[in-house]
């Protein structure tokens, strides 16, 4: 019977070309948005973890209650013995202390008067000791004039707070905030290079320093506002991630008492996972509209289709076939066209995509004007779900446009079978 259903479409070319064509770009379309918007998600998560976010975070609760506020007095303290422990229980991780911080940077004359003071978003990193977060926050890629720290008191500018100020490298410049107990804090620090990472919240106002001499500053010797974990294969896994996070605070957490650590997964922070949710979202709704609309488009092909096999059916259904055997046969045949329609656009959206990275798409005048965390160029990612989205797109729409003029089977009435043969 396959057979025969393939003969039969495959000798009368009015039956495939147009409905494995629609079928295959309408699948390959879906591919390439699927593996776009999934290419999307990454970059957003890949930044979102390295600069603000983490795969996890710890911080105490009360410092999670108003995570935005980025409140390090609010931090965990004298835990150096806890947090040993938590390395060697959670092997997986990789565990690195950051501080976020506010402060008013001030730039002296000549004289040592004040001459400009602007408002600045400060990180604390260990840039002295571990290349892994230099090698994470891609500060050598970043970095646009002059070098990294290599000393205690050196200092990062954003390369567009440097020319806003005119301020040059080898500058003295004085960080002003207040430590972990509201006392006000001044230090002094050297300009030994300019940093662009293409965000534009942090390009507005980032300053980097190293760990230890923020610590001094802010008087957080044995204090911990935030410490970021991440997998070690630097993939974010949430399934894996929800294990750890969901393990560490039954163990560790006490609901009672504020200042308990608590592990937060990146999903958990602000409306990251709000967000990325809606991407999840907006891939099943594609998928749903594409059915709709191809499935439309293939239902007039089939009625169109219907007229000329009039004839046909009228005969299948006078030599004894059921409206049911009919009706399944075309079924069939459009399970055949979806089918090959679907393998060559899946091969054919696999070259869009092939082609779109080659040069991706330059996203940086769009980033100027937002404070997502997306890298300047994006890519697009192909994965198993891109394939398997664009797939059952085709498959059930073909057979959607399909069921839907094939109704018309069951409206013919047999009596006037003969008739119509006779005419």
């Amino acid at each position: 019977m396959l057979k025969f259903l393939i003969k039969g479409i495959f000798r009368d070319r009015h039956r495939w070309f147009f409905p494995i064509l629609i079928v295959m770009f309408s699948v390959a379309i879906m591919v390439f948005f699927s593996a776009f918007i999934s290419g999307f998600q990454l970059s957003y998560i890949r930044q979102s973890a390295r600069f603000s976010n983490g795969h996890t975070k710890v911080v105490s609760r009360a410092y999670a209650e108003v995570l935005e506020m980025k409140h390090y007095d609010l931090a965990l303290m004298d835990i150096d013995d806890e947090f040993e422990e938590w390395k060697a229980e959670y092997p997986q991780l990789e565990w690195f202390e950051r501080i976020n911080f506010g402060a008013l940077l001030d730039v002296p004359d000549e004289f040592g008067e004040t001459e400009t003071q602007v408002d600045v978003a400060g990180m604390a990193v260990d840039l002295t000791g571990s290349s892994k977060e230099i090698e994470r926050l891609q500060l050598k890629q970043a970095l646009r004039k002059g070098r990294l720290p290599r000393e205690s008191g050196e200092i990062l500018l954003s390369d567009l707070v440097a020319d806003k100020i005119e301020i040059s490298l080898g500058d003295s410049i004085t960080l002003m905030g207040s430590t972990m107990f509201g006392v006000m804090s001044l230090r002094n620090f050297e300009v030994v290079g300019t940093v662009e990472f293409g965000i534009p919240a942090l390009d507005r106002g980032a300053v980097l320093a190293d760990l230890e001499d923020i610590r001094e500053m802010l008087d957080m010797q044995d204090a911990k506002s935030e410490i970021f974990c991440y997998l070690k294969d630097e993939e974010y896994n949430l399934k894996t991630l929800t294990q750890i996070a969901n393990d560490f605070n039954r163990r560790y957490s006490d609901e009672d008492d504020e200042f308990s650590p608590l592990m937060l997964r990146l999903h958990d922070q602000g409306s990251l996972g709000s967000i990325l949710s809606l991407y999840d979202h907006s891939q099943f709704w594609m998928s749903i509209g594409f059915i709709v609309i191809i499935g439309i488009v293939l239902w007039n092909m089939g009625l169109l289709n219907g007229i000329r096999r009039y004839s046909e059916n009228g005969i299948r259904l006078a030599i004894g076939e059921s409206k049911d055997q009919v009706y399944a046969s075309l079924l069939m045949e459009a399970l055949i066209i979806g089918i090959i329609g679907c393998i060559l656009g899946v091969a054919l959206g696999i070259l869009f995509c092939h082609l779109f990275n080659k040069v991706g798409m330059d996203l940086s005048l769009y980033n100027k004007s937002t404070n997502m965390m997306s890298e300047n160029i994006l890519y697009t990612v192909l994965n198993a779900r891109a394939i398997i989205t664009g797939t059952l797109t085709g498959l059930f729409a073909s057979l959607l446009g399909s069921a839907l003029a094939g109704t018309a089977i069951y409206k013919r009435e047999i009596s006037q079978l003969f008739k119509e043969l006779e005419t």
